[in-house]
């Protein structure tokens, strides 16, 4: 007659419970690393709302003169998409920066349009510096 010892069966129930606790924990770490994550992304496209609001606001606020809002923004005259316009390189911490420590780039591109008073077309991209893009951010202004 055998009979099995306490502390064998003890010891099976201690490793049930420590593989239960090990999946728990491996759910618990996906799940705030996504959080995490998600939370960052967010952080950065607020941020990118907030940068092309402001340089929105400059640009019409100086009655659309792409020279002064590259100055008053800190960027560099820059061409896009066929059109110019200006750039400005941000950190990671959103204060403006050069290119090669940037993390996010504004651009503002512009053309005119329309005749007498110059109707002027612009685009204020926000991107992560790898190219994903953040927010676009329409901007219509008429030159008075």
């Amino acid at each position: 007659m055998t009979h099995r010892s306490k502390s064998t069966l003890f010891l099976i129930e201690q490793l049930i419970v420590i593989a239960v606790f090990a999946i728990c924990a491996v759910a618990c770490i996906s799940i705030l690393t996504a959080a995490y994550f998600n939370a960052s992304d967010s952080r950065a496209k607020s941020n990118a709302v907030l940068k092309a609001e402001s340089a929105a606001e400059v640009f019409k606020a100086i009655g659309n003169d792409i020279d002064t809002t590259m100055n008053i923004l800190g960027g560099i005259n820059g061409v896009r998409y066929n059109y110019p316009g200006v750039t400005v390189f941000y950190d990671s911490y959103w204060q403006v920066s050069n290119e090669n420590n940037a993390s996010y780039v504004l651009h503002i591109g512009y053309y005119p349009t329309g005749t007498g008073n110059t109707l002027i077309i612009a685009d204020l991209t926000v991107d992560r510096i790898t190219g994903e893009q953040l927010v676009i951010f329409p901007l219509t202004a008429r030159k008075n």
